[in-house]
């Protein structure tokens, strides 16, 4: 059998992550929370890793939460409720949140390759990416309400630095179905291309030659700083770039440009 979550070139530079459940549109099982949360706990300690594409088998990202959870839910909902309310001691994110925030975490970029649909916990794992880009017939919705739910899955750590408040409540109260080129408007879309899978390949190939301490700071900065106030988002900008200044990746940055050459990064 086939895991669910399939992890290729975990070593990297590129390594890609593909929701594998085709069959079922890679509607998330609870086996696939712990398996997405684990697949990017073990991508954090591979040193040579210098990016990371999220992507879903059988032309579809992911339609979400598979009906079968929710009467798995049922069954345990106290222990489901203390797990919620709960984090592993440490950990912000609770057991649900982590196969989300885990990729926000993550000291390099993410990009999110986006065929079929992607609702539900499917549409929260994308906007968890640093990059979301879709086909043209792709459809996108936060698609909790039509449970009676909210979306719990590290939105709020994703959401307020895409939409304006009215925007994401409209979003998340009605549920409503997003054609690709409408999500671009709103800016929950990066890019719309015939084939995202390529696209984000090539991408990723042009984030490996920067140097990947300016990916990771650049991805921080944004990250921690978007939505802090001016006190807290100007000395990070300091911080990171204090760090950065003077370290090998730089100066290999600024000769290779000089020289008219690509760099080696370490």
């Amino acid at each position: 059998m086939s895991d669910i979550v399939e992890v290729e070139n975990a070593a990297g530079p590129v390594a890609t992550v593909r929701l594998n459940r085709p069959e079922k549109k890679n509607a998330w099982t609870i086996e696939m929370f712990d398996a997405l949360a684990a697949a990017c706990d073990a991508l954090s300690r591979e040193s040579a890793l210098r990016a990371v594409i999220l992507t879903g088998a059988g032309g579809c990202f992911s339609a979400g939460l598979d009906y079968a959870v929710f009467g798995q839910f049922a069954a345990r909902l106290p222990e489901i409720k203390a797990q919620m309310l709960a984090p592993p001691e440490g950990h912000a994110a609770n057991r649900f949140q982590q196969p989300v925030t885990g990729w926000q975490q993550l000291g390099v970029p993410v990009i999110a390759a986006i065929e079929g649909v992607a609702f539900g916990a499917g549409m929260q794992l994308a906007l968890a990416a640093d990059f979301r880009i879709a086909a043209p017939d792709a459809r996108l919705s936060i698609m909790e309400a039509r449970w009676g739910l909210i979306p719990d899955m590290g939105i709020t750590r994703s959401l307020p630095r895409l939409l304006r408040a009215d925007q994401a409540k409209e979003l998340i109260m009605t549920a409503r179905v997003l054609q690709a080129h409408e999500a671009q408007e709103m800016g929950l879309v990066t890019r719309i291309v015939d084939d995202p899978l390529a696209a984000a390949q090539v991408l990723a190939q042009d984030l490996t030659e920067r140097s990947p301490d300016a990916l990771r700071a650049a991805k921080r900065l944004v990250e921690d700083a978007w939505c802090a106030d001016a006190h807290a988002s100007l000395a990070l900008e300091a911080e990171l770039q204090a760090a950065l200044m003077g370290q090998s990746n730089q100066m290999e940055a600024v000769m290779a440009n000089m020289q008219g050459r690509p760099p080696k990064f370490t």
